[in-house]
């Protein structure tokens, strides 16, 4: 059984830290591809043409309480955190979004029913993004990792300023210290 609180309580000390592949470092510079992806606040979203400064990060999937975590999942390089990351990015929000950031959205591999239920269970003030086909992580050649038979979207998080990519996070470890990166970032990057 997993609940919020298991979920959240993470002893960072005890997971083995992702390493830098090289597999995001195409992506700084990169225009982003024009792929409509459905939103938990309803129709879909292209981040190619959201106007203005976007925080968006990208988490391989979040726990649901009550279902167990894949076999092995901590022992998998950045795979354990992303109720902590998620909520970093919520309980940080009103200062990301004051520092320049229009929009801030989540993405993962989860189905958008899956999604809704993690924008309601975590309360999260930004909408959620479903890339259940892979269509976003393929066109932009994200870095992926095979879980239990399914692809996911490694950890990382990316800054886009009306629909290039200015900047890159990857990889996130520890996730729960994320948001903070990035609100550092932003506040030392005015548009």
């Amino acid at each position: 059984m997993v609940d919020n609180r298991s979920l959240q309580d993470v002893d960072w000390s005890k997971l083995p830290i992702p390493e830098n592949d090289g597999a995001a470092a195409h992506l700084a510079g990169a225009p982003v591809a024009d792929v409509a992806l459905p939103s938990t606040a309803g129709g879909s979203v292209s981040l190619a043409t959201v106007s203005g400064r976007t925080v968006l990060f990208i988490y391989p999937m979040t726990g649901t309480p009550g279902v167990a975590l894949p076999d092995g999942w901590d022992v998998i390089p950045g795979a354990r955190g992303c109720t902590p990351h998620a909520c970093a990015f919520r309980d940080l929000h009103a200062e990301l979004t004051r520092a320049g950031a229009a929009a801030v959205f989540g993405l993962s591999t989860q189905t958008l029913e899956e999604q809704k239920a993690t924008v309601e269970r975590l309360h999260l003030p930004f909408p959620l993004l479903s890339d259940a086909c892979l269509a976003f992580a393929h066109a932009m050649s994200l870095p992926e990792m095979e879980v239990s038979g399914k692809a996911m979207i490694k950890r990382m998080a990316l800054i886009i300023d009306d629909g290039t990519i200015t900047h890159v996070f990857y990889p996130v470890f520890p996730p729960d210290r994320n948001a903070a990166d990035v609100l550092e970032w932003l506040k030392e990057n005015p548009l």
